[in-house]
């Protein structure tokens, strides 16, 4: 499969790893080679350091995984100081996305006023399932209102092509695609977690479902978007194998995220970026 064009540079591949699923890349360095990859989208950042929540993070059940990490990350200043610079220096061909978060959009914009001027950097993921604490904890992504201001924000602060992380529950995703288009973005992530809960298996209770299950979901929003609004997508939910991934890429997605099942075998994205490089 050839390279893809996307936000004014080339992907050498469509297969990225999705954000949370292998941290800054450390993790995963000696397991693969991260540079044979179209991209990897970081674990989301915050202006502080988080410790995120209580354990149990993770359950497994027969349809995939909840997850309730809670945003853990080391902090734009580590991340800025640190993180970015080794995986800069570590990838010579892959793309580096930088996937933010925040409880409020003062947040986001200290994210990304911080690392803006690292050069590494291909383009922001912007995680509009995050509640937002201004708003009684309803989440930027839920209203178009909120979504508006958050992502105009986000473009007036950044100089990097913004892509837009929206959630599954959404009743009209498309609509809140071209909201994100209308402000500025140049691509929506679809899709992010559903919301589920399996009784005690988290420590937080409730938490986000991930894995095979999640796979037409994100086919359908994908297909949508591209229908009804027609930007590009970042395709991510439920890929396991080259056939998922090229379902994405039938429903119209420009690059394809890899998650869960790199979470349950780091070799995953590697070989489905090999086997679609025959097709």
């Amino acid at each position: 499969m050839s390279a893809v064009e996307l936000f004014g540079t080339t992907f050498q591949n469509p297969i990225l790893l999705a954000a949370g699923t292998a941290g800054f890349g450390r993790e995963l360095d000696d397991v693969i080679d991260l540079d044979l990859l179209g991209g990897i989208v970081t674990k989301a950042v915050t202006p502080e350091p988080r410790q995120g929540h209580p354990a149990l993070r993770v359950a497994e059940f027969r349809g995939g995984m909840l997850n309730a990490v809670g945003l853990a990350n080391p902090g734009v200043e580590a991340v800025a100081e640190h993180e970015l610079p080794w995986l800069a220096q570590r990838l010579q061909r892959a793309r580096i996305i930088v996937n933010v978060a925040g409880a409020t959009i003062d947040d986001y914009i200290r994210v990304i006023e911080r690392l803006t001027p690292l050069d590494a950097i291909t383009a922001f993921e912007i995680n509009a399932s995050c509640p937002n604490t201004n708003a009684g904890g309803l989440e930027f992504g839920s209203e178009p209102v909120a979504l508006a201001e958050l992502v105009r924000a986000c473009r007036r602060a950044s100089t990097r092509p913004l892509t837009i992380k929206l959630s599954p529950v959404l009743p009209d995703i498309p609509a809140m695609a071209r909201v994100a288009r209308e402000e500025g973005a140049e691509a929506v992530t679809l899709v992010n977690t559903m919301p589920g809960l399996l009784d005690r298996r988290l420590g937080n209770g409730s938490g986000g479902l991930s894995g095979p299950a999640l796979l037409p979901i994100g086919v359908l929003a994908t297909r949508r978007v591209r229908e009804r609004v027609g930007m590009p997508v970042i395709g991510v939910g439920g890929v396991r194998t080259a056939a998922d991934a090229r379902e994405y890429r039938a429903a119209g997605a420009s690059l394809v995220a890899v998650g869960t099942a790199a979470l349950a075998d780091p070799r995953v994205p590697v070989r489905i970026a090999r086997e679609l490089s025959h097709d």
